[in-house]
Order: structure tokens, then C-alpha cells, then sequence
């Protein structure tokens, strides 16, 4: 038999509900808004009534009886409310869990209403001494005065967190992180402490101080070109004085000594000049909002190519401003749809994980930031030494400038002094914080950079700073300048062991006695077993202390292009062995070629500090790193300390022809002429190094091909002489010199010249 079909069930449409009951309706009604609000108005006329609030009462004298008659109603409508409460439980008690946090912010609204009341008390004679709240507003403020006003805040803020807790627990949040972000960025503690130390440096300046005798110090504006000195007689008693001395060195270590002094007792007359002479640099305010809108601007520009970050510090430095950016979070979400309450469907996001943003994606949009913030180039430092966040350093609108006088006061540079000879104030960061070095510890710097950015400054800080802080007695220079216009402005000074050099044979002649005063230094050390030069002038064997030696060389690629091998192996030696000695090497270059600065010179040479330069070749030449081609020059620069992996950014120290002047006249006038090296002096004037004699033969050879030929050149005479291209490179120069050969560019040939005397061609 054929199975019996099922009855189909019957479906019931959900979405049709079933109109709701006459009691249902009742109560909906009476606990809409409206309703609700005058249940809770009547409830606070009740509690005033009942508190024997001063409004009530003064209102009593005309409507005591409607009030009355009000108290009477207002009871048994309440009584009534409860008994159908009570019935209705399972309906309105839900409603009621589900909105508790409503009811008791609105309680505590009533609460800070009558204490908000209790603040004012009516006129003597009217209503008595009791507050327009009444008791329960004089129970909850306690007293009229601050701590009851901060009790009635604390109520109110209680009932805003009791209605809207998710908002008030949103803005509470936001508004504690935007108060953390604030203050790490403006710490409120270090503006404190400057404002504390500005009241107690006001107070020092009122408070009357004993005068002192004035110092004979020569001020800077009574410097004046140096008188020569005048011969003065010598006293008998002096004479016999300086004979009695004895002498305990031997004729042939008399010359190899370095003279400090030309007479007797002169060392005790040395005076180191004041830091007043140099000139203070005005500071310049770039402005909170100015900083404000570029971080904003930072923030909306990589929110634009989808990277979350945000700016957590910001460093404002003389020249860039560094905002120190966190990255965010790349976050992967998925689609959850379920159904609300009503049946309808809804569609939300859930979170599924998240990761870090990756640092090259910040760093590959340098050109964009640039972009966006409208400047000439960025630099971005991936990720800051010691911090977890990227660095992006901005150029300012307006550059400060940094003086050698704001370096030289700081408490770095005097640390540094305390402990070291040679203390090297290199200029500031990004951050603003000083930045110093030790000479005595790279043991040697080499220095590149484009024209006019800021290299030659940088020599003469440098040695601005050696004469502010030595005597010659303890620190004698050797300048090398073959653009004859830099350094001769310290020409004169009683720190130099020769006049500065200006030509480039003199220049090899130097680097050669150099290494005879280094190898003369070690058997020097060798004989008291002193490992380096603090050792050895500590020892009280030692009469005379030996001084430090410091070579500074203005331009490496004009003695490369002379005689490269000879300058690149004594550079090298010297770099290598001269430590211990005191001799410590500072070289400039215009050109970082490889080269000029070859391998074996950069290995020897830890210390680096390049300013701009024209391509990313030449960065990677002088730093191992791409970087300086995005300098902004005048003073903008990177240095790389022996110890460090990475460049650092500074703005270079600036001293001014003026300021030079003064302290260079203030050593003039204490002695009219320097103390040269006899010894170098004579080296120099032989000047056997680039200068060929009239007897070589290979220059008559020279001549004889320059009379065989219309042109020559330094290759030419390589082939057909057979000689070396320094040797070449010597003889054509003497035939330039001698107006044989015209004058032209290195590397290229050269025409001959030739004059015509009686009908012949004679030179």
C-alpha cells in the first residue's frame, strides 16, 4: 500500500507578530519619555517638599493646601505604581536591568542638582539660614566652599560615566593619551627646571657681589696690528743667570727637539686667550605651530598611501627638525554577518591578525614626504639608534646658526676637556644636543666635502679651538694649504712649527720630515720605556715635555695629482704609526675620488666627517653610505666617529673672519714672531723633492725630445725615457717652469714652445 502523505506543517510567518496587550500598552505608555519625565520632575518636587526645602516653603504661604493635596495625589499614584509593578514584574523588570545605569545616573543628576542648590542661601528675615537645596543638598555638598564644589564634579562626572559609559570611557581615553603624547613631547618637568634655573641665575644677577681687581686681559675691541718688539739689554744678573743653566741634551738631539721656547723663563709669561672673544650666535625661534602642522601633515601624507604611523617625538635641531615616527599596525580583517535582535542581518568586521609596518615601506616614500611637506629633501634615519621609531629629518624654514662660542660653553665640550688634550667642538645634532670629539682617541679625521660646504669653517674651528685651549707648549701645528687663501690667516702664531705651506713641493718635504720627527719621538719613548706621549711626559726623568703635533692639510687632491705614491705612502705611515707619538693628521678634500681618497688612505683614516657633495659616489667614497648627497650644505653635515657603524648628522661649528682675527692678535701680542723648527727650515729650503738639478741627464733628454716634437706630454716622456709617471710629471713642470712647454691641464699634451734669435730656433 502506498504510504499515507504527511500533513504539510503549517509555517507561521515570523515576521508578523501579534499585537501586543491592553496592559502592555499601558505601561509603554507610562514609561515613555514624556511620561517619564514628569514622573522624575514630580519626584524632585516631592523630595523638596518632604526636605523642607526653603522654595517649597516660601511657596507653601500661597499653595499649602495645593501642595498638600499634591503630596497626598503624588502617594497614592506612587502606591499605585508599585502594586502594578509588582504584577507586571516579568515585563518591566527586564527593561529595568537592562537600562540600571540610566536610573542611577539620573539619581546622581538629582543628587548634584540639590547640592548645586545648597550653594546659595536666601536674603535674612525671608527664609532662615537653610539653602534653597535643603538638607539632603547640605548633606550631599557638606560645606560651600572648594572641596564641596569638587565633590559636586565628582557626582556629576559620576553620572555621565553611569549614562554613556562607553563614550565617557572613549573620551576619557583618548583625552589620557593625548596628555601622555603631549607631554612627552613638551615634558613639563625640564620647562620647570629652566624656569627654576632662570630665577635662580635673576636672583644671582640682583644679589650685590664683592668686586674683584680687574685681570690684564686684553679686550677685544683694543686689538691692534702688533707693535714690533723693541731690544731691551739684559740685565747682568739675568745673563749670568740663563749661562748657569745647564744643557743635558747632545748636539744632534738639540735639532730633532721641537723648540717651544726661543728664551728662558718664557713658558711661565703664557696666557690662553678668553672665550669673550669670540661672538655669541642669536637664537632664532621657529615656532610650536609651524612644527604642529608638519607632523600633521607627516602623518596625513603616509595615511594617504596606506601606512598607519604616527609622529611620538619630535627633535628640533639648528638646521632639520626630526620627527620621530612609530609605525603602525597592517591589520587583516574578515566579514562576520549575524542577526540583530529585530531578525534583520547585519555585517560586521572582525579583526583576524595583525603585523608591524614594514620600515621600507616608510622609507621608499622619502621623495612623496618631500612632496607633501614642500621641501628641497628629507632624510629618513631607519630606525633611530636606541629607539624603536623611524627618523624623518625635515630641513627648517629658517636655519639657526651654530657658533663656536654656544659649543665651547656647553657641559659636553667641558667634560671632554677635563680628560682629553685635544677636544674637538664639531658643532650640534638634530636634536639640538652638542656634539664634541676626542682627537686624541680617532687618532686622526678626514674630512670631504663640495665648494662652499662649509669644509675650510670647519678647519678653522678646528684649530680656533686648538689655540682657545693650548699653549704652544703643549700643541704645535703644521698647515698645509694649497689654496694659499685659507690658512694663512693664522699665520704668525706662536703654535706653528714652520710657515704654512703653501706650495706642493715644500708640501712632500714636510710629510718627509714629519716622519723623521715621528721615528726620532719613538727611540725617544724607546729610551725611558714609555708606551705614548702621556707616559712619556709624565715620567720625572723627562726636562722638557714633548708637545702634540697636529698636520692639517687643506687640499689632498693637489699633492695626489703631483706625486700620488709618494704622499699616499707617507700619509699612510704616518697614520699608522704617529699615535703614539702625539702626531695626529687632519685632511681635507674637495674631490673624494677613489683616487684621491684610495683604500689604503680610508683604512687608515676611521674618522670621517663629509659635507655635501655632488654625487652618491662620492658619499659612498668617504662614509661606505649613501647620505651626504642629500646634505643642504653651509656647515650641514655627517660624521662618522671610529666607534660608530652609522653617520651621524650635525650642524657644523662657525667662527667668523673676525672673531679669527682677535684670537689670532691676541697670541701675536704676547711674542712678535713664531718659534720655527730649524731643522724643517733648512729641509725646506733645499727642496730636493719636486726640483730637478741642471746636471740630470734625464732632463737634458727631456729637452732634446722637446725640440724633436711641436707637443709633448707626461705620458710621452714616460715612454720614451723610461721612467716613472712622478718623475715625469716633475720634468714637464721644470720645463713649464723654465718656458719651454706652455702651460696646460694635467694628463694632456702640451705645445712647444720655441723663440727665434738670429735666424735660428733657440731656446
Amino acid at each position: 500500500m502506498p504510504k499515507a502523505r504527511r500533513k504539510p506543517k503549517r509555517t507561521v510567518n515570523r515576521a508578523v507578530r501579534r499585537k501586543p496587550s491592553l496592559i502592555r500598552r499601558f505601561f509603554g505608555l507610562l514609561f515613555s519619555r514624556p511620561v517619564r519625565a514628569i514622573l522624575l520632575f514630580a519626584v524632585a518636587l516631592a523630595l523638596l517638599f518632604y526636605f523642607r526645602s526653603p522654595v517649597v516653603s516660601g511657596l507653601s504661604t500661597a499653595w499649602g493646601s495645593l501642595l498638600r493635596f499634591f503630596g497626598v495625589g503624588l502617594a497614592l499614584l506612587g502606591a499605585v505604581i508599585l502594586a502594578l509593578g509588582l504584577m507586571v514584574w516579568r515585563w518591566w523588570l527586564p527593561g529595568f536591568l537592562k537600562r540600571w545605569n540610566r536610573w542611577l545616573g539620573i539619581i546622581a543628576f538629582i543628587f548634584a542638582l540639590f547640592g548645586l542648590l545648597a550653594f546659595f542661601r536666601p536674603q535674612q528675615g525671608i527664609l532662615g539660614q537653610v539653602s534653597f537645596g535643603g538638607n539632603l543638598g547640605t548633606a550631599v555638598l557638606g560645606s560651600a566652599n572648594a572641596l564641596g564644589a569638587l565633590r559636586l564634579a565628582g557626582i556629576v562626572i559620576l553620572g555621565v560615566f553611569l549614562v554613556a559609559p562607553r563614550g565617557s570611557w572613549r573620551r576619557a581615553s583618548s583625552f589620557a593619551r593625548f596628555v601622555v603624547s603631549s607631554y612627552r613631547t613638551y615634558p613639563l618637568h625640564r620647562y620647570l627646571w629652566l624656569f627654576a634655573l632662570g630665577l635662580v641665575a635673576f636672583f644671582r644677577r640682583r644679589i650685590p657681589r664683592p668686586q674683584r681687581p680687574p685681570r690684564p686681559v686684553v679686550r677685544p675691541a683694543e686689538y691692534q696690528a702688533p707693535e714690533p718688539l723693541e731690544p731691551r739689554a739684559i740685565e747682568p744678573e739675568v745673563m749670568a743667570e740663563v749661562e748657569a743653566i745647564p744643557v743635558s741634551l747632545k748636539p744632534e738631539a738639540a735639532e730633532a727637539v721641537l723648540p717651544i721656547a726661543e728664551e728662558a723663563g718664557e713658558k711661565s709669561r703664557w696666557e690662553l686667550p678668553s672665550i669673550a672673544l669670540l661672538d655669541r650666535a642669536p637664537e632664532v625661534d621657529l615656532g610650536q605651530v609651524d612644527t604642529e602642522r608638519r607632523a600633521r601633515l607627516i602623518e596625513e601624507a603616509l595615511a594617504s598611501y596606506g601606512v598607519e604611523a604616527k609622529v611620538v617625538q619630535v627633535n628640533v635641531g639648528p638646521t632639520v627638525t626630526q620627527f620621530g615616527v612609530e609605525p603602525g599596525w597592517d591589520r587583516k580583517y574578515r566579514e562576520v554577518k549575524e542577526r540583530d535582535r529585530d531578525g534583520s542581518m547585519r555585517v560586521r568586521l572582525e579583526e583576524v591578525s595583525r603585523t608591524r609596518v614594514k620600515v621600507e615601506r616608510i622609507t621608499s616614500l622619502a621623495n612623496d614626504l618631500a612632496l607633501a611637506l614642500a621641501a628641497p629633501s628629507i632624510k629618513i634615519e631607519a630606525p633611530v639608534p636606541g629607539k624603536s621609531m623611524v627618523g624623518i629629518e625635515v630641513p627648517n624654514t629658517m636655519a639657526a646658526l651654530v657658533s663656536l662660542r654656544s659649543v665651547m660653553e656647553s657641559a659636553a665640550f667641558h667634560r671632554l676637556k677635563a680628560r682629553s688634550r685635544l677636544p674637538l667642538a664639531l658643532g650640534k645634532g638634530v636634536s639640538g644636543e652638542t656634539v664634541v670629539g676626542d682627537l686624541t682617541r680617532m687618532p686622526h679625521l678626514l674630512i670631504a666635502g663640495a665648494t662652499g660646504s662649509g669644509k675650510s669653517v670647519c678647519i678653522k674651528a678646528m684649530i680656533t679651538t686648538f689655540l682657545l685651549q693650548s699653549t704652544p707648549e703643549q700643541v704645535r701645528l703644521l698647515l698645509i694649504d694649497a689654496k694659499r687663501v685659507e690658512l694663512v690667516v693664522f699665520s704668525n702664531v706662536p703654535h706653528l712649527v714652520s710657515p704654512v705651506i703653501v706650495d706642493r713641493e715644500k708640501a712632500i718635504a714636510t710629510l718627509k720630515w714629519l716622519n723623521r720627527e715621528m721615528d726620532h719621538r719613538y727611540d725617544k719613548l724607546a729610551s725611558l720605556g714609555a708606551r705614548d706621549i702621556e707616559g712619556y711626559n709624565k715620567n720625572p726623568r723627562v726636562e722638557e715635555p714633548l708637545p702634540y703635533l697636529m698636520l692639517i692639510i687643506d687640499e689632498l687632491a693637489d699633492l695626489m695629482a703631483a706625486a700620488p705614491d709618494e704622499v699616499e705612502r707617507t700619509l699612510c705611515r704616518l697614520a699608522q704609526l704617529s699615535r703614539a707619538t702625539g702626531i695626529h693628521l687632519v685632511v681635507a678634500t674637495q674631490r673624494p675620488s677613489v683616487d684621491v681618497v684610495t683604500g689604503l688612505i680610508k683604512a687608515n683614516f676611521p674618522a670621517r666627517l663629509s659635507f655635501a657633495v655632488a654625487s652618491q659616489v662620492d658619499s659612498r667614497t668617504i662614509l661606505d653610505s649613501a647620505g651626504a648627497e642629500k646634505l643642504l650644505g653651509q656647515g650641514d653635515m655627517l660624521f662618522l666617529p671610529p666607534d660608530a657603524s652609522r653617520p651621524k648628522r650635525l650642524q657644523g661649528s662657525f667662527v667668523s673672519e673676525p672673531e679669527i682675527e682677535r684670537v689670532v692678535s691676541f697670541w701675536i701680542t704676547q711674542r712678535g714672531h713664531p718659534a720655527y723648527v730649524p731643522q724643517l727650515a733648512e729641509d725646506l729650503a733645499k727642496d730636493t723633492v719636486f726640483r730637478a738639478s741642471a746636471e740630470d741627464p734625464i732632463l737634458e733628454g727631456a729637452k732634446r725630445l722637446a725640440r724633436e716634437h711641436s707637443h709633448i706630454s707626461t705620458s710621452f716622456l714616460q715612454r720614451r725615457l723610461g721612467i716613472g709617471y712622478p718623475r715625469a710629471a716633475r720634468l714637464m713642470d721644470l720645463l713649464e717652469q723654465e718656458g719651454i712647454v706652455a702651460s696646460g691641464e694635467p694628463g694632456k699634451s702640451r705645445e712647444v714652445l720655441k723663440r727665434r734669435r738670429e735666424g735660428e730656433e733657440k731656446w
